[in-house]
């Protein structure tokens, strides 16, 4: 048995907060059901970081679709900073108060992985990344996950389940357990390139058995001219100056003749490897580092009751809206009422009602939003 929740069990708000059902239990025994507004915000974000990217929207306007509520919010894959509201569901409370910890999932997680994978992909300023890190987590959410990774930027992804539900071919090259079975690189590879359609680009794992700068040059031979590029994955407990070794593969590579066989790096790798690695890498497999990214930590804050102004210590209460101005972090968050000169409302309203009133965009379309947005922006403060 897999201990995951139901799509009916979401949908019916059984994953919740017990002490979100007990207020539904107190407000209806003591009928109180007022109109309210709750808006999503997260304070800072994980590791200092300047911006973050906004996902899950989508699932959100779909989970609360046909509930009599309005949803506001920047639209999925905006580059954000911290302290906006990134969205305000209005309506009565008990329409909706029993999915907050049901919504805060959705948007925590996705925006995380997003932002995550929309740095990594800037790190490596052009070259492919690939999501490889479903195995990091539960099989239940792969699809999630490599959804996230191709909104925030990459290219492509491993796992086949992902791939058809994205409708993108799903990418890899060899595992060890083939080498291993095989008897060797060459052979795996040998093996490869005769069984699988020619349409897959010939790509080898060479850190399985022999010194990684010769493997790479046996393999190039050994496919004469069809050897697309190599992988090392080498363990970190291995490789040592891993950006050396790749210098040293480069280098025999080059001088035998192969200077358009790519470089393929993975094994454990973050923002300031691919950094480092840039100067002699073509491509990344990021594993670790995408799936398992730290959330960003929204918060559902009610800032208005029956129209009127009211929040929590530490919260400015009101209605608001995000504005953009001319700078790539100028952002606002102002009374919905107001409007300042030279800005453009991002804000937009995905539901009236519990009825679609905007058009959500495709993945395909909110992921080229995400690397317009983020071809400039530095990595750090």
């Amino acid at each position: 048995m897999l201990r995951t929740a139901t799509e009916e069990e979401i949908r019916q708000g059984k994953v919740t907060d017990i002490y979100f059902e007990r207020t539904e239990q107190i407000l209806k025994a003591k009928k109180i059901n007022k109109s309210v507004q709750a808006e999503f915000t997260v304070n800072a974000f994980p590791d200092k970081i300047p911006w973050a990217v906004f996902s899950g929207l989508s699932d959100v306007v779909d989970l609360m679709a046909d509930k009599p509520v309005d949803i506001e919010a920047i639209p999925e894959g905006t580059v954000f900073t911290p302290g906006l509201p990134v969205m305000t569901i209005s309506g009565k409370y008990l329409d909706f108060g029993i999915y907050e910890t049901t919504i805060l999932g959705l948007i925590c997680h996705a925006s995380g992985i997003a932002t995550q994978a929309a740095r990594i992909v800037r790190a490596a300023e052009g070259r492919t990344v690939l999501s490889f890190g479903t195995r990091r987590m539960h099989p239940a959410i792969a699809p999630i996950i490599d959804r996230n990774a191709y909104i925030g930027g990459c290219n492509g992804l491993s796992t086949k389940l992902s791939g058809e539900i994205l409708q993108i071919p799903a990418s890899g090259t060899i595992p060890h357990a083939l080498v291993l079975l095989m008897g060797g690189t060459v052979e795996a590879v040998k093996a490869f390139d005769k069984i699988i359609e020619k349409k897959v680009p010939r790509i080898a794992l060479i850190d399985t058995f022999n010194d990684e700068q010769f493997e790479a040059v046996n393999v190039a031979k050994s496919l004469k001219g069809k050897l697309y590029g190599i992988r090392l994955d080498t363990p970190a407990s291995r490789r040592g100056n891993f950006l050396q070794l790749m210098r040293e593969v480069r280098w025999e590579l080059d001088i035998r003749g192969f200077k358009k066989v790519k470089i393929f790096a993975s094994g454990g790798l973050k923002v300031d490897d691919i950094v480092e690695l840039n100067e002699v890498v073509d491509a990344y497999g990021v594993g670790n580092a995408i799936s398992n990214a730290p959330v960003l930590d929204f918060s559902m804050d009610i800032v208005e009751i029956n129209g009127k102004p009211v929040a929590k210590r530490g919260k400015k209460s009101g209605h608001k809206v995000v504005l953009k101005g001319r700078q790539p972090f100028e952002y606002n968050a102002v009374l919905a009422s107001t409007k300042p000169p030279r800005t453009r409302l991002v804000t937009k309203t995905y539901l009236e009602k519990g009825k679609p009133v905007a058009k959500l965009p495709t993945d395909n379309a909110i992921r080229n939003f995400v690397l317009k947005q983020i071809s400039d922006l530095p990595l750090y403060k």
